[in-house]
């Protein structure tokens, strides 16, 4: 097991654990009988599906991934169905009780389980450890199983492509950070390069390794900052957990508000989300305008060379949250400006190197790390772009799609995650049940915020329209006054 996965195999915590739970919703009843062939041909090419996870014994040694004698996809796949009339609430109790039940770690780390009765149509809900993949592999898993048409679940997709070679010393040793650097010099420079050789490059491995560097001190400046405050994000865990998502918003509606600005499609959800979260706090009691909380944020620094593998290849951000923002706009620039200057930062690459030592240390040690750089912050923040054209599952067209990002540690009390599919994007909150029992009034919050940061932004347009159009009035000229000390008046 790589040193990065390992990290995250470690990180579990008995309250807290490192799954990633999905949904993909389906207007229409799915086979179960069809779902599952379609498991059983596709996931074969993925060799982690099959496999559980073995400590070593040695020192400083990661764990290792072991085939289970005899494994059939079945053994992982549920069929379940809601109680009547399985509308939302009933959806929200199942993956509440999902989303607090750790995997079982004698087996592969996930299952799937298949929901009949959801508003006429079922769920595909499927929970696998962060150890198996980050969003990025998730997301090719889901290529995989899911078809662009509604028959092409009868032809199975040719398998992905495996590794032939095997990394050498320095890339078993050095490879997360040195990929992590390369991938960060081709965005930041415009630089294109495979995997390096340390021995026939030094000067490339020497100018990766000051990038790294360089992002070293910037996380070292992270870490130096003080905790986030107390909050109602704050505390001591329990085992429960508690989801809820928002209703979707139009990608094409989010363009149209950051577009007056200059501001992302990121920025805009990040805006509307923190506003949610400022009136939450509000009402749990939080002095908003005094208060600064932050937020991890996940940076996809998978190098193109390693895009068909599963894994975990990303770092992370510390993102000050524009909480003490009232206006809406002004909540936006501020976003938009924090969001710019994180996009200039070597912190990423830093935090995936950092993660690539917390696989080799004790766990004692690990927690301990992970602790620290937690309290940094106050929750987890992640925003994915799935596709934009319909997929079909077993046949069956998938409506909507949405996950549940873990917020590892003892620090990070909830997860956001912010999923974009067919043109709509989707914010699901995933939180401790102790600390944030009510998550359904943060999502509901956000479509309120989204519509008031929207007409906001259309008032902003029309004032700068109706300031164009007003004809100017010219000042007149000023007759220039003599100055007594140099010329006298004309007489």
């Amino acid at each position: 097991m790589a040193p990065v996965d390992a990290a995250w195999y470690h990180i579990d915590g008995p309250a807290n654990t490192a799954m990633i739970t999905s949904i993909a919703l389906t207007g229409k009843p799915l086979d179960f009988a069809r779902v599952k062939t379609v498991y059983t041909q596709r996931l074969a090419q993925f060799e982690r599906f099959r496999c559980r996870v073995v400590e070593n014994p040695l020192p400083l040694a990661t764990p290792h991934w072991e085939e289970v004698p005899g494994f059939e996809i079945g053994q992982q796949m549920h069929h379940v169905a809601l109680p009547a009339p399985g509308g939302r609430a009933a959806l929200a109790a199942l993956l509440n009780d999902l989303a607090s039940t750790p995997l079982d770690r004698a087996r592969p780390l996930w299952d799937v389980h298949v929901v009949d009765g959801v508003d006429g149509g079922s769920a595909l809900i499927t929970r696998m450890h962060h150890c198996i993949g980050d969003g990025t592999a998730s997301l090719l898993v889901a290529r995989a199983l899911f078809d662009a048409s509604p028959r092409g679940w009868r032809t199975p997709p040719p398998a992905a492509p495996r590794r032939t070679t095997k990394p050498g010393l320095v890339g078993r040793l050095f490879a997360p950070a040195i990929d992590a650097a390369e991938w960060s010099v081709e965005q930041l420079r415009s630089i294109v390069g495979g995997a390096i050789d340390a021995a026939a490059h030094p000067q490339q491995l020497a100018g990766k390794a000051a990038l790294v560097l360089a992002g070293a001190g910037t996380l070292a400046a992270e870490l130096l900052k003080a905790p986030d405050p107390r909050s109602p994000l704050k505390g001591e865990f329990g085992p429960g957990k508690r989801v809820a998502w928002s209703e979707p918003v139009a990608i094409d509606e989010v363009k149209a508000i950051g577009a007056p600005l200059g501001a992302k499609v990121n920025d805009v959800l990040v805006a509307a989300m923190t506003g949610a979260l400022r009136h939450y706090l509000h009402r749990r009691g939080v002095d908003v305008d005094r208060v600064s909380l932050r937020a991890m944020v996940p940076v996809d620094l998978r190098p193109p060379g390693r895009a068909s593998e599963l894994g975990n290849e990303f770092g992370l951000v510390i993102l000050e949250l524009a909480l003490g923002c009232r206006d809406p706009l002004a909540r936006l620039r501020r976003t938009k400006a924090h969001m710019d200057e994180l996009k200039r930062s070597p912190e990423a690459v830093a935090i995936l190197a950092l993660f690539n030592l917390f696989g080799r240390v004790p766990k004692a040690v690990e927690d301990l790390a992970v602790q620290l750089f937690g309290s940094k912050a106050s929750l987890v923040m992640t925003n994915v772009a799935g596709p934009k054209e319909p997929l079909y599952l077993a046949g069956v067209p998938i409506e909507r799609v949405m996950f549940w990002v873990p917020h590892p540690g003892k620090e990070l009390g909830m997860g956001v995650s912010i999923l974009s599919y067919k043109g709509y994007a989707t914010l699901s909150v995933v939180a401790d049940a102790h600390l944030v029992p009510d998550p359904e009034w943060f999502t509901e919050r956000f479509s309120r915020e989204f519509a008031s940061l929207q007409k906001a932004v259309q008032r902003h347009v029309h004032k700068q329209a109706a300031a164009k159009a007003a004809p100017g009035r010219r000042r007149p000229k000023a007759r220039a006054r003599p100055n007594s000390a140099v010329e006298s008046p004309p007489r």
